[in-house]
């Protein structure tokens, strides 16, 4: 019997634009649609940033709230994360969407360098987005860019300062963060079966790296990301024509792998999360 595996799809992130491939959702209708055909093609979560019309970043609670009630209305179980990240706000405002309760967020527990600029969380703001997550049965999913990240989650939740078990993420690819190397993988998955024997983990690779890190996920036993936030081609001499590509991508090599994509309800027993009415 195969077994399941999570895909995470990215839908719009912050830096890719209509410039660079025509089918990046930006506003909240885009996006719900993109979310919906990304669903159907097996899909179980939606990481979510949302943007101005003008295509510019925000954390604008107004718009995180509009996609919350249209994913929920066209994506049935479907798990919701919202973004954190400190490309669409500044302090604590990157905390302002949690109140909205969607079923995760994004929690980076340390700094690190990006292509052009410091991804700064400082331990003040790193415990303000893990309060507002804890004070409102959010979820948090840990955005590993390097090793740091991991053992300083699991001191959290040995603290009581994140609800466990783990959920954690290595992102590999950034430039100037953590490298794509399939030994450092191995080691980052051993490191956490070691440290947080019942935590989950997905891969994200970024750019033209997305389709190896769905291959060392599946074969190790993890979950998966893709979608057009961190990569917009299907192939070295294509776009991808939606998120829908890019999840049917990942989806068709889970049998290689005695693998599955995970259904909304296998998704939320793994990640110990209700359904949602």
């Amino acid at each position: 019997m195969s077994t399941p595996a999570i895909i995470t799809v990215a839908i719009t992130g912050s830096v890719p634009k209509k410039e660079n491939n025509p089918a990046v959702p930006i506003t909240v209708a885009e996006q719900v649609e993109s979310t919906h055909e990304a669903f159907e093609a097996g899909a179980s979560l939606a990481h979510c940033h949302v943007r101005n019309d003008d295509g510019s970043t925000t954390s604008d609670p107004e718009k995180f709230g509009q996609l919350l009630d249209g994913l929920r209305k066209h994506c049935p179980g479907m798990i919701v994360q919202f973004s954190t990240g400190g490309r669409s706000g500044v302090g604590s405002e990157r905390a302002g969407m949690i109140p909205l309760k969607p079923d995760m967020a994004s929690l980076s527990t340390g700094s690190c360098n990006f292509p052009t600029r410091v991804y700064e969380n400082s331990p003040e703001l790193i415990d303000h987005l893990a309060g507002a997550m804890l004070e409102h049965d959010v979820k948090p999913e840990i955005e590993a860019f390097d090793l740091s990240m991991i053992f300083s989650a699991v001191q959290m939740e040995k603290a009581g300062r994140i609800k466990g078990p783990l959920h954690i993420q290595f992102v590999m690819g950034v430039k100037n963060a953590m490298p794509v190397d399939r030994q450092v993988f191995d080691f980052y998955v051993d490191t956490t079966k070691r440290l947080a024997p019942d935590a989950t983990w997905t891969g994200a690779g970024i750019g033209r790296f997305q389709i190896d890190l769905v291959h060392w996920s599946l074969e190790r036993g993890g979950h998966v990301r893709t979608g057009l936030e961190d990569n917009v081609r299907l192939d070295k001499d294509s776009l991808a024509p939606s998120n829908a590509a890019l999840v049917k991508l990942a989806a068709d090599l889970c049998p290689q792998y005695n693998r599955h994509p995970a259904s909304v309800a296998e998704a939320r027993e793994l990640l110990k999360l209700q359904m949602v009415g």
